[in-house]
C-alpha cells in the first residue's frame, strides 16, 4: 500500500472522506473539502482559474497519488488525463483535475451505495468522442 507521510492513502480516505450521512451535502462540498476543486476569480475583463491553496495537505497528497495510480490502471482515467494534456494543461493541473473527477465519482458511489464501474464512471468520454 502506498505510504504518504507515515499514513497510508487508504487510512487518509477512511478518516477524511468517510461516508458519514449528511456530512457532505453534495459532490461539490466533498470536492471543496478535499481541496481538488478549482477557485475561479472573474471580473468584467478576465477570468482566472487557480488551484485551491487552503486545503488538507495530507488529503491533497493522497488524492494526487490516487489519481496517478488510477491513471495508470484505468483506461477511462488515462483517456481523461490525455485529453487534459492535449489542451496544454500541465501534468500537476491535469492530475488535480483527475483527482477532482475521482472525488465526484467516489461521492456518487457512496451516495447511491454502488460499487465503482469503469464504464459508468467514464461514459461521458465515450459520448463526447462519438
Amino acid at each position: 500500500m502506498t505510504r504518504s507521510g507515515g499514513a497510508s492513502v487508504a487510512v487518509v480516505f477512511e478518516l477524511v472522506l468517510q461516508p458519514i450521512p449528511h456530512r457532505y451535502r453534495d459532490a461539490k462540498a466533498r470536492k471543496n473539502y478535499a481541496g481538488t476543486s478549482p477557485i475561479t476569480r472573474a471580473s468584467v475583463t478576465s477570468k482566472v482559474v487557480l488551484a485551491r491553496y487552503a486545503r488538507n495537505r495530507r488529503l491533497a497528497d493522497a488524492l494526487q497519488r490516487w489519481a496517478f495510480s488510477v491513471m495508470r490502471g484505468s483506461p477511462g482515467a488515462r483517456s481523461y488525463y490525455q485529453q487534459l494534456r492535449a489542451r496544454n494543461i500541465g501534468h500537476q493541473a491535469a492530475l488535480r483535475q483527475l483527482a477532482n473527477r475521482l472525488v465526484g465519482i467516489l461521492h456518487g458511489c457512496l451516495k447511491t451505495h454502488t460499487h465503482y464501474d469503469e464504464h459508468t464512471a467514464w461514459a461521458h468520454l465515450r459520448t463526447a468522442a462519438a
